[in-house]
């Protein structure tokens, strides 16, 4: 499957560029919508937490300091999301795309994953040019982002590939997954830190995987301090046993999705 998709590279890359431009074809502002929602989700938050309920953020002086870590976890959250969601429906929505056309499957699930990483790479930029218009500007620690976002990537796809895969056989798994996500939003630090939290409450928070990428992501983005690598270590491991299991499954069940569909 590696080998195919090397061979295909020019085809992903194509299809990259295809997608991108299709879904903003018939649009005035084009690119932009890919910011905008995700900016305007982090305003309303921002707005209320800081202005209405006057929330205060421990550890950074700067009266937009909830709009900061708002972004910073907006970031990391919405690859991770938009990667699982896409991924989910991916071979149902490309079953005639499959039955009729040769060419290797696994380049779907790349493709998917090309699309969003792109996606984040804009957001990533307005999310800069918002930071230096409220006088953040982020220090040495940022280099590590593109690992970061590696990783929430590597994580993502392999989770949504196996979930892609069981719904082409079971259809409820797409169902069930946008309530999850949704669930999962909420616990995760991203409208709120964990040091607000009751100990006892925090102890179950912490079984959450994605904590220590989103943190790490407003460690280098708001605070200026290193990744949790303790906690990613582990979560590096899980990762790409995950990818090499979702390789798997896709590999022997790629024939069968096609009959199915």
């Amino acid at each position: 499957m590696l080998a195919a998709v090397w061979a295909y590279r020019f085809f992903i890359l194509s299809s990259i560029s295809n997608d991108l431009r299709v879904r903003f074809l018939r649009s005035k502002l084009g690119a932009l919508w890919m910011v905008i929602h995700p900016l305007a989700q982090v305003l309303i938050f921002a707005l209320v937490l800081s202005e209405v309920l006057a929330a205060k953020l421990p550890g950074i002086d700067n009266k937009y300091a909830y709009a900061l870590y708002l972004m910073a976890g907006t970031l990391g959250w919405t690859l991770f999301a938009e990667t699982v969601s896409r991924c989910v429906v991916l071979f149902v929505d490309s079953a005639n795309l499959m039955k009729k056309m040769a060419f290797p499957r696994i380049c779907l699930p790349i493709i998917t994953a090309g699309t969003t990483l792109v996606q984040n790479v804009f957001l990533l930029l307005a999310i800069f040019l918002v930071f230096a218009a409220l006088g953040h500007f982020p220090g040495i620690q940022v280099l590590w982002l593109p690992l970061l976002m590696l990783i929430t990537l590597m994580l993502s796809s392999a989770l949504g590939v196996l979930l892609g895969i069981f719904n082409v056989f079971v259809r409820d798994v797409g169902q069930v997954v946008p309530v999850v996500i949704q669930a999962m939003f909420w616990l995760t630090p991203i409208v709120y830190s964990l040091d607000i939290l009751p100990p006892s409450t925090r102890a179950w928070f912490q079984l959450n995987p994605l904590i220590p990428l989103i943190v790490s992501y407003q460690n280098v983005l708001v605070f200026d301090t290193p990744p949790e690598w303790a906690s990613l270590g582990w979560l590096i491991v899980a990762s790409l046993g995950l990818a090499m299991l979702a390789l798997v499954v896709f590999r022997r069940a790629s024939a069968e999705m096609v009959d199915v569909l």
